[in-house]
């Protein structure tokens, strides 16, 4: 981290306004690169930036952090310019020229915060979540992992863990026989005890964290012309399906990305449930299966011709995620259990919407203030530590005392693989690689 790196951190185009940032114990020779005086720390000021020939490139407000007291947690400065392309492509030219300056890589200047110890891995995890958020639900759940939610709560299970670890390593040290004293069993069982209750707690939270960061899917499905694709496009207030009289128009699967409640949920248009002797249409019922098996929800569609319709043999297996809705009911008036609607006229899509949306609320769960798992390496960490702690407590009476001290290492190594203290350089890599340049 000897270089100093720049890039721009807003998007790219044509803008009102453009963040240009440069970081890196060099950063402070951009101040003569651009005729800059000095700068008072955390203070915004306006500067003309001029080029050494005395050439006015724009006028910019100008932000100067020392290390430690940045974002990376080394010395950073911001340009605030105006975001014409001209103008950001002429100061990245300039700073590109001084020799200890480079380009900055995908997700750089988040990295050194995480190597600077300015967040750790769960934070960077939910910064990337932040950029990504595209409903308030994500954006909840990723605001509390960048703030800490789950690293205060990991950093305790290792305080815990290393208090335990004391109670055998100062019992051995100091007694004559080697054996440990049945108060110092019983106490390090109960706080062992208690430890894997609030693990066990926040691990149940793993299949609301991830669903809510990669999204529910709604498949639906149904018979040729039961309403599908307008469905669709009615859901998505735009026509992103084909709508056909014809039967079989539908051969491929057609997404909507949808925002109910706060929830991100994506909807999938299928091929009509039907035995076809066309081989594309056949291999469009077998993608429509395969993606209603994976499915959160799959809503059967019939018309109020097919009311009494049977449910179809392929969907029986997963009778238990299905909701049987009525389509065309701007046709004839109908008297079912089922839910009723028309996409063309709007008839009842409010509340086969809100249905929906109660069930992707009651599968993800309420956004809470406590620790959340979002990510499966984050529960195979935790799981990894739960499982050392329970071997701990059966062997606890029963095995030598350096046994049970391992499995509390092995617990806490694992622990700390959540915030990324060790062996995670892999995923570092992989992770920072999906940041934009700039972040």
């Amino acid at each position: 981290m000897s270089d100093t790196i720049f890039a721009v951190a807003t998007g790219r185009g044509k803008s009102g306004l453009s963040v240009i940032r440069v970081s890196g114990p060099y950063a402070h020779l951009a101040f003569a690169l651009f005729n800059i005086r000095s700068l008072k720390p955390r203070r915004a000021a306006l500067r003309r930036l001029t080029s050494t020939d005395g050439q006015v490139i724009d006028e910019a407000l100008c932000l100067w952090f020392l290390g430690p007291d940045s974002f990376t947690g080394e010395d950073t400065l911001e340009f605030h310019c105006h975001g014409a392309v001209s103008v950001v492509s002429r100061l990245l030219e300039l700073l590109g020229s001084i020799p200890e300056f480079r380009l900055a890589r995908p997700g750089e200047f988040s990295r050194r915060a995480l190597d600077n110890g300015r967040m750790d891995l769960v934070q960077a995890e939910g910064l990337a979540d932040l950029i990504d958020s595209e409903t308030e639900q994500q954006r909840q759940q990723a605001i509390r992992q960048l703030t800490g939610g789950l690293s205060r709560e990991v950093d305790q299970w290792r305080a815990e863990l290393i208090a335990i670890l004391a109670l055998f390593e100062a019992e051995l040290d100091f007694s004559d026989e080697g054996d440990v004293d049945a108060g110092i069993l019983n106490e390090a069982a109960s706080r062992l005890l208690n430890l894997k209750g609030q693990m066990v707690r926040v691990l149940a939270t793993c299949d609301r964290g991830e669903r809510l960061r990669e999204g529910f899917t709604v498949v639906l499905a149904g018979a040729p012309n039961a309403g599908k694709s307008t469905l669709l496009n009615a859901l998505a207030q735009r026509d992103i399906a084909i709508v056909s009289p014809l039967p079989g128009t539908t051969r491929d699967i057609v997404e909507a990305r949808l925002d109910l409640g706060g929830y991100p949920v994506t909807v999938l248009d299928t091929a009509g449930l039907r035995i076809s002797a066309d081989e594309i249409e056949q291999e469009g019922v077998r993608r429509m299966l395969a993606r209603a098996e994976a499915a959160d929800i799959v809503v059967w569609l019939r018309t109020v011709e097919e009311i009494e319709a049977e449910l179809p043999k392929e969907l029986r297996e997963i009778s238990g995620r299905l909701l049987p809705v009525i389509t065309q009911i701007d046709k004839r008036l109908v008297e079912a259990d089922d839910l009723g609607l028309s996409a063309l006229t709007g008839d009842g899509m409010d509340e086969f919407v809100q249905v929906v949306t109660e069930l992707v609320r009651d599968r993800i769960g309420q956004s809470g203030e406590g620790a959340v798992l979002t990510r499966a390496r984050q529960r195979e960490a935790v799981t990894e530590a739960v499982e050392s702690v329970d071997r701990a407590l059966t062997i606890l009476h029963s095995a030598g005392t350096e046994l049970v001290v391992e499995e509390v290492r092995i617990a806490m190594r694992a622990i700390a693989r959540v915030t990324g203290h060790v062996g995670v350089e892999d995923i570092l890599d992989r992770l920072f690689s999906q940041f934009c340049i700039g972040k």
